[in-house]
């Protein structure tokens, strides 16, 4: 009798953790690859766009990683839009996930998410004239200036502008994520058009490279992390890409045979032939006069948002640790976010500025791009403390006026040193420190980061690690007195953002003579 309730005991049990197997969730599997392997970094670069590509109703302006070697080891690259009032950015689905900000202007975003149903309808008058035909397609959104737009692998996305002014968009492309799985080359599919008739030309508008000159030192032989050796052939001597800039030529569909694209789609041969755009000279972003979709208002569409957001789980991130992650599923998922209200600031000072940042925890979908981002205004003369990201690589782009930026790495010595300006780019490795200082104008920037929980470490300011360490450990670690480590630690009550000092005039030159005589 025992011998049966122990084999039943025995059944139970491996009955039961079998079924807990499949209810707890996955280890989070490695979502992002090393950038090349073993960059030695001696200078950075602030940098602006090195190829520009026009179309019908707008213009791109890329970072190409090939001749970025600072984008190219952090494993990113970078494009800014253009889109003039009533141009259409076709439909495309892109290799790697792409994290986008809206500098200016405001416009339709479409994302057309593989088994999702078609939940909106666009009415238009039938062609005899009698009642009206409906249109059915899947959700679209308004988004406009300081947003966030999330834009997953492989999915496809298409933007409009409805409004009178031209939209700017600053894009980041993760290539080091898995979801790109070929290589480390970003490659956009598109589904329409005929890009290839827009040539490209070398050189951003108005191209400066200011700062210091760039040398990464780069080996030939790279290895994903964990040791793994991962076969890269794409690459040439000195471990980089050569040839492998994004082409954008014509769309997928002029790659298949005629007859095949008529019986799939079962239209006449005129219509396979427009599908294909072999004619189609307008680029990539078109003009579209008579445009019509329907879009919720903007009540409308934060009603739908927070209806659509349940609570979190008990168990804390992300709902509770659900299998796959999310608060929401993927169909009714937000994909969009403001970085640029005020009242969302994490840090703000009234006398320095504020900084916002934007995480999965406070977007879900960034866990399934595994990016974040960060959104900073200092006024003038401001300072945003030295700090360092723990877990990864930051990409800043300055929105509006200028910022002196000091980057230094492991050994002690700067890397950066210089102002960086409106429309600029410049990647900040991870955990090398960085301090802002704004210019006379101030400035604002927004910074893209490789993990959807980027981390900082403050290294001045009430958060630092100076106000945590124990008043002995700075006395003998600086060789200072007791005095001068509690004015290390105490001096500064402002956290983050720090306001400008007050000096005299005397104490100004006193400065200034200090640092010319000892640097």
């Amino acid at each position: 009798m025992s011998f049966r309730l122990l084999s039943l005991g025995l059944c139970f049990l491996v009955l039961f953790h079998g079924g807990l197997a499949q209810i707890q969730p996955p280890r989070k599997q490695q979502t992002r690859l090393s950038g090349l392997s073993e960059c030695q970094i001696d200078r950075i670069t602030a940098r602006e766009p090195n190829r520009v590509v026009e179309s019908e109703a707008g213009v791109s302006e890329f970072w190409i990683p090939e001749e970025n070697d600072e984008l190219e080891c952090a494993g990113v690259d970078a494009v800014r839009h253009t889109i003039n009032p009533k141009g259409l950015l076709l439909p495309y689905y892109p290799s790697a996930p792409e994290l986008a900000y809206v500098v200016r202007g405001e416009g339709i975003q479409g994302t057309v998410l593989p088994g999702c149903p078609e939940t909106f309808e666009t009415s238009f008058p039938s062609e005899g004239g009698k009642g009206e035909f409906f249109d059915k397609h899947q959700k679209v959104y308004r988004y406009k200036e300081g947003d966030i737009l999330a834009l997953p692998a492989g999915v496809v996305h298409w933007t409009y502008n409805d409004g009178d002014r031209p939209i700017v968009t600053i894009v980041l492309r993760d290539t080091s994520n898995v979801a790109n799985q070929l290589d480390r080359t970003f490659r956009k599919f598109f589904l329409a058009g005929n890009s290839q008739s827009q040539q490209g030309q070398q050189g951003g508008r108005g191209q400066q490279q200011r700062g210091q000159e760039t040398r990464w030192e780069v080996p030939s032989e790279g290895r994903a992390q964990g040791g793994k050796r991962r076969d890269e052939p794409h690459r040439a001597e000195g471990g980089r890409r050569r040839g492998q800039q994004e082409q954008e030529g014509s769309n997928i569909f002029n790659g298949f045979d005629d007859q095949i694209l008529q019986d799939v789609f079962n239209v006449d041969y005129e219509t396979v032939r427009q599908l294909k755009g072999q004619n189609d000279n307008r680029g990539f972003i078109v003009q579209a006069d008579n445009f019509r979709v329907i879009t919720p208002e903007k009540q409308e569409q934060g009603r739908e948002r927070q209806r659509s957001s349940p609570s979190r789980g008990k168990s804390g991130r992300r709902g509770g640790g659900g299998a796959n992650g999310f608060d929401e599923t993927l169909c009714s998922a937000q994909l969009s976010a403001n970085l640029a209200n005020p009242t969302h600031a994490d840090v703000y000072n009234p006398r320095g500025g504020r900084v916002s940042s934007l995480n999965s925890h406070k977007f879900p979908v960034l866990d399934l791009l595994q990016l974040s981002a960060e959104r900073g205004i200092l006024y003038k003369n401001a300072i945003h403390a030295p700090y360092y990201n723990l877990n990864a690589h930051s990409v800043i782009y300055v929105t509006s006026g200028s910022s002196r930026l000091q980057i230094v790495k492991n050994d002690g010595s700067a890397v950066f040193d210089d102002w960086v300006r409106e429309g600029q780019l410049i990647v900040v490795p991870q955990n090398f420190a960085v301090v802002k200082k704004a210019g006379e104008e101030g400035c604002e920037w927004v910074a893209f980061k490789t993990n959807d929980n980027a981390i900082t470490s403050q290294l001045a300011g009430r958060f630092s690690f100076v106000r945590a360490l124990p008043e002995e450990v700075l006395v003998n670690s600086y060789e200072i007195s007791r005095e001068q480590a509690k004015s290390l630690k105490y001096n500064r009550q402002e956290a983050v953002v720090l306001s400008p000092r007050s000096t005299s005039p005397r104490e100004t030159a006193k400065n200034a003579l200090l640092n010319v005589l000892f640097g």
